[in-house]
């Protein structure tokens, strides 16, 4: 079912090189942003990602190509003994963001005669459209993880104090005496009121890239245990179908590993349960809106989690200390890769000026060489939680 001819990929790849170029309309990034330099580096990740499970690319091999690691990882999980069998790709490597990521012919080529391709299916992902409608494999089968979600994908929001695109802060009218108020009373109401409804449902929105402008949905959909474990059975019954043969393998492996992420996932539940706190303050972008929903979290954040934005306004990193004070935060949050210069400036607007810097880390920068030495998606959501146990 899934083996293409030689023939077949040259002559795409001709028509291919005399093609458009795809443009990046990507999650508050515009497609200015996406330069050649990390084209290349993608482009480089993703022959390694291919020539590190299955040696050089064969095309009586299943071709599977996912854009981001979690997907990767997953894939390589379910696959278990059969991964030296098939060309497994990674998109989006040496560090790359898919925020900022522009296709090159390579990637285009890749996408459109692979077998199985796994793809988010958020703004940043608009390029995927076009490469789909194109020439390709008709067989290949498309995983949208959006779609995968459908009403349980969550609408990107700003909470109070957040910084938006355009440079506003967001800010009840009643938390500017927030140092003078009882610190218990307002972390109560904070808690049980301040927070939005986390639900927003979609009503059978579909989250095709461009199918709805007014709606902006957030991206970080893997940085959920639930929905990981929701993806991965979609993943396998895709792989048993495009490869019948080892239809039970998949199965199989993915029900060990989806047993993998239900107690890692009872084990975060637990950590909440035993937590005085329940609130998290980022001083940085928060990707993490899926995964403080699932244990009922609260969080202050500087920007959204697809914000371009780095240089925090007066009136947001005061705020933030605000809260640190007001509610006596131990932890001051960023995610991986941050220079950490707002929350330092949070820091510093406090009382007491002592709170610790945390990372936690969203997987939107892991390289080849943390892939080598062992780095998994289990393995960051396990170091994550203990980022939690000392956060919360």
């Amino acid at each position: 079912m899934y083996k293409l001819k030689n023939k077949f990929r040259q002559l795409f790849l001709t028509a291919a090189t005399v093609g458009a170029a795809c443009l990046l309309a990507g999650c508050g990034v515009g497609a200015s942003a996406a330069e050649a330099g990390d084209s290349g580096a993608a482009e480089g990740q993703s022959d390694a990602g291919s020539s590190q499970n299955s040696g050089s690319s064969d095309s009586q091999r299943l071709q599977v190509v996912a854009t981001i690691f979690p997907e990767y990882d997953w894939v390589k999980e379910i696959l278990g003994d059969q991964a030296d069998n098939v060309d497994l790709t990674l998109l989006l490597g040496n560090g790359t963001d898919m925020h900022s990521f522009q296709p090159t012919m390579a990637d285009i080529l890749k996408v459109s005669t692979c077998d199985v391709f796994i793809y988010v299916g958020g703004e940043s992902d608009s390029w995927v459209a076009d490469v789909l409608k194109g020439a390709g494999n008709p067989e290949r089968k498309a995983i949208n993880l959006m779609d995968v979600l459908g009403d349980q994908a969550k609408e990107e929001e700003v909470v109070e104090g957040m910084q938006d695109e355009d440079g506003h802060t967001h800010v009840e009218a009643d938390s500017a005496d927030a140092h003078d108020s009882d610190a218990d009373s307002d972390k109560e109401r904070t808690e049980s009121e301040v927070r939005e409804d986390s639900s927003h449902d979609s009503e059978g929105h579909s989250h095709d890239e461009g199918t709805d402008d007014d709606l902006e949905y957030d991206e970080h959909v893997w940085l959920s245990l639930k929905n990981a474990s929701l993806f991965c059975d979609t993943i396998a019954s895709t792989l048993a179908d495009a490869d019948p043969e080892h239809a039970q393998l998949y199965q199989q492996n993915a029900a060990v590993y989806e047993e993998k992420l239900a107690a890692l996932d009872q084990d975060y539940q637990t950590t909440v349960d035993g937590s005085q706190s329940k609130t998290l303050l980022f001083a940085d972008r928060f990707p993490f809106r899926y995964l403080t929903d699932d244990y009922n979290l609260t969080y202050y954040a500087a920007f959204t989690g697809c914000s371009a934005e780095t240089d925090a306004s007066f009136e947001t990193i005061t705020f933030l200390a605000g809260k640190l004070d007001e509610l006596k935060l131990p932890v001051v949050l960023t995610i991986e890769n941050s220079d950490q210069k707002v929350a330092k400036a949070v820091i510093e607007n406090t009382n007491t000026r002592d709170q610790k810097i945390l990372t936690l880390n969203s997987m939107q920068s892991v390289t080849a060489q943390d892939m080598e030495e062992g780095t998994t998606y289990l393995s960051i959501m396990e170091n994550n939680l203990q980022i939690l146990k000392e956060a919360l």
